[in-house]
């Protein structure tokens, strides 16, 4: 199969049971599935591998040949800008219906996102399109925020570093901020209220437990 995709897949990992509800078929490669494309009839494949990488092959019924002019950055025309466009809009659908979001790369990143999806049943939410490097948890009774995820320079909490980190924001007494925050584990909160928010890099500089406490504390303050 030809034509790999990747940009509309970033930062996504593939969810099998999402595949076969969706139609995919499980097969020795992978996961297949087939669509016939309105107006030219011809047939399109989408096969997601074990290793989540997709793979498509577009065949034209007529000559019973595979069709690429699709893939042709500059192929003009009518007929292959309609088929460009169906074959994007097929599989815009599927990642937005067979993936989930898998920006967050770190180890106790991941480990928290499972936390809370076991002891509050949340997922992250992605809210700014432009900034798909940023989520947050809002609590399902009153909707307020009570974690935010980012991916930032750490030169923004005032480390003499351009390296990228992941990075937790959560609700915290003022007090207690002005207590703890240090410039080196615990930071007033960026691009937050820097009295009432907290953040700290997920590297391992702050220990698990002591995150999940945190989070905790920051989920209950949420409710008022």
């Amino acid at each position: 199969m030809t034509g790999r995709v990747y940009g509309i897949f970033k930062n996504k990992r593939v969810s099998p049971a999402k595949l076969e509800a969706f139609g995919f078929v499980r097969g020795e490669s992978g996961y297949v599935y087939e669509r016939i494309l309105e107006e030219s009839g011809f047939r399109l494949t989408v096969c997601v591998t074990g290793q989540g990488e997709v793979l498509t092959e577009m065949l034209d019924p007529a000559l019973n040949e595979p069709y690429t002019l699709h893939l042709v950055e500059d192929a003009a025309g009518s007929f292959v800008g309609g088929i460009k466009v169906q074959y994007e809009e097929v599989l815009r659908e599927i990642a937005d219906r067979c993936f989930e979001p898998d920006v967050f790369k770190c180890g106790q990143a991941k480990e928290l996102i499972a936390y809370v999806r076991d002891v509050y049943r949340d997922e992250p939410e992605f809210l700014w399109k432009k900034f798909d490097g940023n989520a947050v948890w809002r609590r399902k009774d009153t909707g307020k925020w009570y974690g935010v995820l980012l991916t930032v320079s750490k030169r923004k909490l005032g480390i003499d570093s351009d390296d990228m980190a992941e990075v937790l924001d959560f609700h915290i007494q003022p007090e207690e901020l002005e207590r703890i925050a240090d410039g080196r584990r615990y930071f007033p909160g960026y691009h937050m209220n820097k009295k009432h928010w907290c953040s700290i890099i997920l590297d391992g500089s702050v220990a698990f437990e002591e995150v999940c406490r945190r989070i905790d504390d920051s989920y209950a303050m949420a409710a008022r």
